[in-house]
Parts: C-alpha cells; structure tokens; sequence
C-alpha cells in the first residue's frame, strides 16, 4: 500500500470516526480501511469517554475493537444498530457493491442490514463504472457444494477457484467454517440476477453484492480530503 492509499484510508477513517455520537450501537467493519476506522474511534473512546458499543463483522475485527477499548455487543442484545461501518472492494454509480477480500462477507451483510445506516469508507481506486471489472466477486459456500456452485457461476459467464490459503495448506475457511469460491467476471452487467440466481443455489451460504445498502459512500483522495456521497 502507497503512502498516499494509506493517508486517504486514514482519512476516511477519522472522518466516520467523528459521525459517531455517544450512546450509539455500532457495527464494525473488517479489513484495513475498517481498521483505521476503529482505531481512531478507539481514540475518541479513551479521550472523550464516548459510550458506544459494537457488534463485529468478524473474528479480527473483534479483538482490534477490544485492543482499542470499545465494548462489543451481539445482535441477540442490540438486534437494531444506529450505524455500520465498512470498507468495499468496488463501488459502482449505484453505491452497489463488491466485498469480501478478508472473507467476512456474510457476517458484514448481515451486521449492515441491521443498521440504519450504512457508510462504506473507500480510496478512490475503489470506484468502478461496472462491478467485477477489477476484484472478483467472492461466494461462501458448503464445502460440498463447491463445484456445482463453481458450474452455476460459469453460466453466469465467470471463472472461478476455490480461494487457497497462503500459508497453509488448503482452502480458506471463513469464520462459519465454509469456503470461499472466487469468481471473476468481465463486468457484472445485472448484478441483481447474478444475486438472485446465486441466492436461489443450493449450497451458497451468501456472497459479496451488497446492492442498495450502502447510505453514505466516504471517498479518501490522496491529498488527505473526504469526498461524502450520499445516496438519494
């Protein structure tokens, strides 16, 4: 990651770090944007005592909350949050979607549906014209159904792998113990039936098209500036 990526990550982080008010319920987002997100929060937590607490998207994003000092909760005991935040792999005109790179989509889509309202925090690389043009849109699946998944998404016009560990020997596990089948395609022309037809196939425990979730789109440029998108 270039200087210039990390300064805009960690503006962006600042920038959701300062939306957040005391008493509010979190969901906390996984990755490296997420990341700089909770420790800058962490730093509000320990200088101005503000009194939140968040339910994690992921193993990882769980311990770095605790590192940094803010209280977590579950969705049995907070079932509605006030605000989730997150990272994205691409973002198209839309505010639609792709995520996954670390593997906790489906834990960050359930925690952003809960939310009432969802901020994506981004560098400008991440903005895309059409989805799957640069990342591949990442699928977890039961480990049985790995290959009849990997033919429904070739009839979907993608390619796509199992996701291997790099060090360690087999597939990635995510934190339900599934896999991740990683499918690249040219350009996701209707990312809503390749989110039905993947929905609808035995097997496929969720995958990374978040499509209309995303409220507020916060671009990092390298110059240290904040872009807010909102959506109407």
């Amino acid at each position: 990651m270039s200087e210039l990526q990390q300064a805009a990550k960690r503006a962006v982080g600042k920038h959701v770090a300062s939306m957040i008010e005391s008493g509010m319920r979190l969901g906390i987002g996984t990755g490296s944007t997420a990341a700089l997100a909770i420790e800058e929060l962490g730093i509000r937590v320990r200088n101005e005592g503000l009194d939140i607490a968040g339910v994690a998207t992921s193993f990882s994003a769980e311990r770095l909350a605790r590192e940094h000092g803010i209280r977590l909760t579950t969705l049995d005991e907070t079932p509605r949050l006030d605000l989730a935040f997150d990272g994205a792999d691409e973002v198209d005109p839309d505010f639609n979607l792709i995520k996954g790179r670390g593997a906790a989509q489906t834990r960050e889509k359930i925690v952003a549906a809960q939310a009432a309202k969802f901020v994506v925090l981004i560098d400008e690389s991440k903005m895309v014209d059409k989805l799957g043009t640069r990342m591949p849109l990442p699928v977890e699946v039961v480990p049985m159904a790995a290959v009849p998944v990997m033919q429904v998404l070739s009839s979907l016009g993608a390619d796509s792998e199992i996701r291997m560990g790099l060090k360690k020997d087999g597939p990635v596990v995510s934190d339900q113990g599934m896999w991740i089948i990683d499918a690249r395609f040219e350009e996701i022309t209707d990312p809503e039936h390749v989110n039905r037809r993947l929905l609808m196939t035995p097997g496929v425990v969720d995958h990374g098209l978040f499509l209309g979730m995303a409220t507020t789109v916060l671009v990092g440029r390298s110059d240290g500036k904040v872009d807010v998108l909102t959506r109407d």
